[in-house]
């Protein structure tokens, strides 16, 4: 099996031979509780339950596809994340894996912090009540409207990551009599995805601004020198679906040693060093991602280890979970409309979604599991594509896949682990309407964010 690290995906470039398939499950009623959301279970009658609502009952009353959100499991996770940091650590839920007001007021009652990289995901955190000093605002082009409205609005921080942007949000802090803080973004030239990193040529790439040749070095000098802004730490991030703490390592070394260059430059130990987040979630069985309180464990290590060494004081540590929060609470129901059978290859299932509500797959070849969930079932196995509705070749959900023989039309299916990336990257491809969003807890469903009508797209289209 050859593997080339993709960046920003699950198990990225996989590459089995023509015709190589793992083995079918022993059991194709079992639900891996690696890849599901914590109160999903299959009741005594066959058809799974999550947050103690059957599937069959959010299908009528809400339709499919729909993403069905675990509101306890995402809870729970926002609780374990900020436990296992501690008060001395700060974790920035990264709204672009999944934004909502509902999860803006979650966040915010399970004390996390937010992550924003557009004015739209500010908005959407201060209509929902985000203390703005809780907020960091990234993006390698943030546009003036968006610097503005976060400073007047008093975010924490401000990432910048271009000597461009330096001058940008200096100008304008010091035009609106602020004095704004801000990290440095730094590209420290290691890659991480997986279990796989590597440690050089990767400068390459529109974020951040590169330790080498001194650039990042040149950038704090700017920073340091202007009024308007208030250096308070250096940012980096090194990957996406990472499983191991490996290249943290690599890239806390070359960020102290910058910590450790400004201090002898210009008398100051900068208080904070974000590590950014990609720390990964099962998407499969196969996959085993490691639990907030050993990632935290580590990390605080590494970092502890490399001041020491560079004899500086340890800094306030920052992460940037989204995925690993957001992603196991959701599952995206379907309704299967056509089974086709190709002799001696696999079965295409076909559902009423596909790539306008999970890109995913065709853009990373990113891997999930699948599993029927209206009832329970005896039948052999068989080797599935689960497909969507759109047209083009390339609308997979699932690509390969084992499900009961006697699947058929009207079976409810489900997909696991689609609360990140999923409904924030939904298209109106083909004019599909995007699905809703619904939050379950304790027998209680309720939309967090309503399905598309006809209604939205005509209103958009002026005519």
């Amino acid at each position: 099996m050859s593997r080339s690290a993709h960046p920003a995906g699950p198990r990225y470039a996989d590459v089995l031979p023509e015709g190589h398939y793992v083995a079918p499950p022993t059991d194709l009623n079992a639900l891996d509780p690696q890849v599901w959301s914590r109160t999903v279970d299959r009741g005594d009658d066959g058809a799974v339950r999550v947050g103690g609502i059957d599937v069959r009952r959010l299908a009528e009353e809400i339709g499919t596809p729909a993403y069905v959100l675990d509101e306890e499991d995402f809870r729970a996770r926002c609780r374990a994340w900020r436990e296992a940091f501690g008060s001395e650590a700060d974790v920035f839920y990264a709204g672009k894996a999944f934004l909502s007001r509902a999860v803006v007021r979650w966040l915010r009652e399970e004390g996390l912090n937010l992550d924003v990289c557009s004015e739209g995901e500010l908005t959407t955190a201060l209509a929902a009540g985000m203390p703005p000093e809780r907020i960091a605002l990234h993006g390698n082009n943030k546009s003036a409207a968006e610097i503005e409205r976060a400073i007047e609005a008093g975010v924490g921080r401000i990432v910048l990551d271009s000597f461009q942007e330096i001058v940008r949000v200096a100008h304008t802090a010091e035009r609106l009599g602020k004095r704004q803080r801000v990290l440095v973004r730094v590209t420290v030239g290691v890659e991480a995805h997986t279990h796989e990193f590597i440690a050089t040529a990767h400068e390459d790439q529109k974020f951040g601004i590169g330790l080498a040749g001194g650039q990042a070095a040149e950038a704090v000098r700017r920073v340091l020198r202007l009024e308007g802004l208030e250096l308070v730490g250096i940012h980096s991030h090194i990957g996406s679906q990472i499983f191991d703490t490996s290249g943290f390592e690599v890239a806390a070394h070359r960020v102290v040693g910058l910590l450790k260059e400004i201090r002898d430059e210009h008398g100051v130990e900068l208080p904070e060093i974000d590590l950014g987040g990609g720390l990964g979630i099962a998407y499969v069985s196969e996959d085993d991602p490691r639990e907030p309180r050993e990632i935290a464990v580590a990390l605080r290590e590494i970092v502890s280890r490399e001041c020491e060494r560079a004899g500086l004081a340890v800094p306030r540590i920052s992460v940037e979970p989204g995925r690993a929060i957001a992603g196991p609470t959701t599952f995206t129901l379907y309704e299967v409309g056509t089974v086709k059978e190709l002799a001696g290859l696999r079965t295409y299932v076909s559902v009423d979604g596909g790539m306008s509500d999970n890109i995913r797959t065709a853009l990373y070849d990113a891997d999930y599991s699948v599993a029927l969930v209206s009832r329970a079932s005896t039948a052999e196995p068989m080797l599935v594509r689960v497909v969507g509705k759109h047209c083009e070749s390339g609308d997979i959900v699932v690509r390969d896949a084992f499900l009961p023989a006697d699947l058929g039309p009207g079976d409810l299916i489900a997909v696991p682990a689609t609360g990140a990336y999923c409904r924030s990257m939904a298209s109106n491809y083909n004019h599909a309407l995007r699905p809703p969003v619904v939050a379950v807890k304790d027998g209680v469903a309720r939309t967090i964010v309503r399905r598309e009508t006809e209604d939205d797209l005509l209103r958009l289209d002026v005519g």
